[in-house]
């Protein structure tokens, strides 16, 4: 209740908390995936919530990119076509979808795992595989919730090592998590 926050582009802001301390609400509520009782959510001038399901929905697609602790892969997708399939709903042509997806693939250091599917990639691999797909659209924030939860601490330093190179280009990052050391990481937490 009451809270007032302001994200500035480029900033890397880390949401620390407890598990069922409502991190994961702020973050839904603040990036349009949930809907809220009152107050507003701006991005850029908008507010998402004035916005149509539609709107919103096209808004996320082309100004955000999401990190999710459980990867939400879809199974049968190769990497490089879990990494397109968002841009292509978004209406980028194949040609193109295919090569941001190998692209940001690369650039997440498994241009070698394109073909694989996420049975045969470990966690690691997993969870860079969700990261390429939250950048391949060239969001303006992203929105990480847990992305190292899952992961070993080795595996977890290396994602973080990858965002925060990512946010020094200018990438605007809010994370949650429940991991202090994550937090610290953080421009602002």
């Amino acid at each position: 209740r009451d809270v007032s926050l302001e994200v500035e582009p480029g900033q890397s802001l880390a949401v620390v908390g407890p598990s069922g301390s409502g991190k994961t609400t702020l973050l839904n509520c603040c990036s349009g995936l949930d809907d809220i009782d009152g107050g507003r959510v701006s991005l850029d001038g908008v507010d998402l919530h004035a916005l149509s399901d539609a709107e919103r929905t096209s808004n996320r697609a082309s100004s955000m990119g999401f990190i999710f602790q459980a990867y939400n892969l879809i199974p049968v997708f190769s990497a490089v076509e879990n990494v397109e399939l968002p841009l292509l709903l978004a209406g980028t042509d194949s040609k193109e979808s295919r090569r941001r997806a190998t692209e940001t693939l690369e650039r997440v250091n498994l241009g070698h795992r394109l073909k694989h599917r996420p049975a045969e990639l470990s966690g690691g691999e997993q969870q860079r595989v969700t990261v390429a797909r939250a950048l391949a659209g060239r969001p303006r924030v992203v929105w990480a919730d847990e992305p190292t939860g899952a992961l070993d601490s080795e595996t977890a330093d290396n994602v973080m090592d990858l965002l925060r190179d990512l946010n020094a280009e200018g990438l605007t990052l809010i994370v949650v998590t429940h991991d202090e050391g994550v937090g610290t990481s953080a421009n602002r937490t």
